[in-house]
């Protein structure tokens, strides 16, 4: 497990509706529902940006993708400095647990669009994946950018 210490970041929160907070997210230039995932999502893509320097412009949000017949939609896909697909991210609620139905799903999206890099983070608890020559070998830290 990678232990990550986020830092502190001055979200812009607002309540629209009644009991219907959004969060300003920074990267899609939108307001968001501010579910409890969209917390964690937030916060590591603040991770990304301010602690491991990952550039803004090769971080993609929540954005379609087609995974057979299916069509899903991955949290966060980091580009290389060649703008192709990197690092997979899947944020679940902090609530949520980190088990194998959830490496699953991302494995599932790695099939769709093939990445170096799988990370699974609900907030609390984070797992980083390289791939191997034949599967993914569990990573103690996250790569830096440049890596």
């Amino acid at each position: 497990m990678i232990k990550i210490y986020y830092p502190s970041y001055p979200f812009k929160i607002r309540e629209p509706e009644k009991d219907k907070e959004e969060i300003w997210d920074e990267l899609r230039k939108q307001w968001v529902r501010l579910t409890p995932e969209e917390w964690v999502r937030q916060n590591f893509i603040q991770y990304l940006l301010v602690v491991k320097n990952y550039p803004a412009t090769y971080i993609a949000v929540e954005r379609k993708m087609r995974l057979g017949e299916l069509v899903k939609r991955f949290d966060l896909l980091v580009f290389d400095n060649a703008a192709q697909p990197w690092m997979l991210v899947e944020c679940k609620a902090m609530e949520e647990k980190l088990d194998s139905r959830v490496l699953w799903q991302v494995l599932r999206y790695n099939m769709a669009t093939p990445v170096k890099y799988i990370v699974i983070t609900n907030g609390g608890e984070c797992h980083a994946f390289i791939r191997g020559e034949k599967d993914f070998d569990e990573l103690a830290a996250l790569p830096a950018y440049s890596e």
